[in-house]
């Protein structure tokens, strides 16, 4: 049963150890819920499976690369849901366009690696939680890293580019948006 929700948009940032500011995440794409744009295409949905605008600014002194993940803790596993998982991103990238996380498609930065998600493909899958169990919580996080690459491939999994991430982290920001069917 699908819930109305108020259109709710939770930004998570950090303060640098440099006080330059906060670690900012944004999107032009997302509001409080997800739309079709976002939405994966299969499973029983029929989205557009597009990956969403995202722009982050006031990264850390020191801050050598980034990375973005996708993750859903109400999906029914036990576990939650890895719906993207990107790394290696430079240092010089300030963003992804709207639909980047598609692996044939334009807007990933030269070098940037997109690992398995639990889709068991690359790249990014969007929503699609089960009819009736409620809106799920996708949260989109940007990592800024203290190291230029983490030494993985595309065949990573999400938790061992997790343990990478936790052991470069500098500092993160969020968002949090909502999707049910």
């Amino acid at each position: 049963m699908h819930h109305p929700l108020t259109t709710i948009v939770l930004l998570v940032a950090t303060v640098t150890a440099s006080g330059q500011g906060n670690f900012t995440l944004t999107s032009n794409d997302l509001g409080g819920q997800a739309t079709m744009e976002q939405v994966f295409n299969g499973f029983g949905c029929s989205g557009a499976n597009k990956s969403p605008q995202l722009a982050w600014s006031n990264a850390p002194n020191g801050t050598k690369s980034f990375a973005v993940t996708m993750y859903d803790p109400d999906a029914p596993t036990g576990s939650g849901w890895w719906h993207w998982v990107a790394f290696d991103l430079p240092a010089t990238c300030t963003g992804l366009p709207s639909g980047a996380g598609s692996p044939d498609a334009p807007g990933m930065p030269v070098g940037a690696i997109q690992s398995m998600t639990d889709f068991g493909s690359t790249g990014y899958g969007g929503p699609c939680p089960p009819v009736g169990h409620g809106a799920h919580r996708y949260i989109i996080t940007v990592y800024a890293l203290g190291a230029e690459k983490l030494g993985l491939d595309a065949k990573a999994t999400a938790p061992l580019v997790g343990f990478n991430l936790h052991q470069q982290t500098l500092a993160k920001a969020s968002l949090l948006f909502y999707y049910g069917r």
